[in-house]
C-alpha cells in the first residue's frame, strides 16, 4: 500500500529536523544515552573515507565532539529526499557541504521504532571537485 503524499511530506520533514545526523545535540542531547536512543543497537557507518565505523565508534567521537568547547559545526544540507524501502524504514538522502569547502552526499537508513526516529545506517561519500 502506497502512502499518502501528505505522510511522505511528514515523515521527510521529520527526517530533515534529524539531519545531519548527530549534528542537533540542542535538540537531542548531548549525553551517551541521548545519542543511543537516536541509533538502532545494529548501527554501523561508511564515512567518506569509506571507513567503516561501528555504533561504539561514533558514540565516543561525538562524546568527544560535544566535549570540547571549541568544536564548531558549520555545515548547509540541501536536497532532501525520502524513500521508503520497507514498512517503517526509510532512506533518506541529501547534500552536505560542511565548513563552506567539503561536499559529501549523504545517505540514511531511517527504523521508526515504538513511534520513535532510529538510525540504522548512514554514509557519506565525497564529491569530487564539489
Amino acid at each position: 500500500m502506497t502512502k499518502k503524499l501528505a505522510d511522505v511530506i511528514n515523515i521527510l520533514e521529520e527526517l530533515k529536523a534529524r539531519e545531519p545526523i548527530f549534528h542537533h545535540p540542542e535538540n537531542f542531547g548531548k549525553a551517551k544515552q541521548d545519542i543511543e536512543a537516536q541509533m538502532c543497537d545494529e548501527f554501523w557507518e561508511v564515512g567518506a573515507s569509506g571507513n567503516i565505523y561501528s555504533k561504539q565508534y561514533v558514540i565516543e567521537t561525538l562524546l568527544e565532539r560535544y566535549n570540547d568547547p571549541n568544536y564548531q559545526d558549520v555545515w548547509e544540507a540541501s536536497d532532501f529526499k525520502v524513500t521508503e524501502i520497507a514498512p517503517g524504514n526509510y532512506l533518506l538522502t541529501y547534500n552536505l557541504i560542511q565548513n563552506k569547502t567539503r561536499h559529501t552526499r549523504r545517505a540514511t537508513i531511517w527504523r521508526k521504532v515504538n513511534d520513535q526516529w532510529k538510525v540504522l545506517y548512514h554514509q557519506g561519500t565525497v564529491v569530487e571537485g564539489g
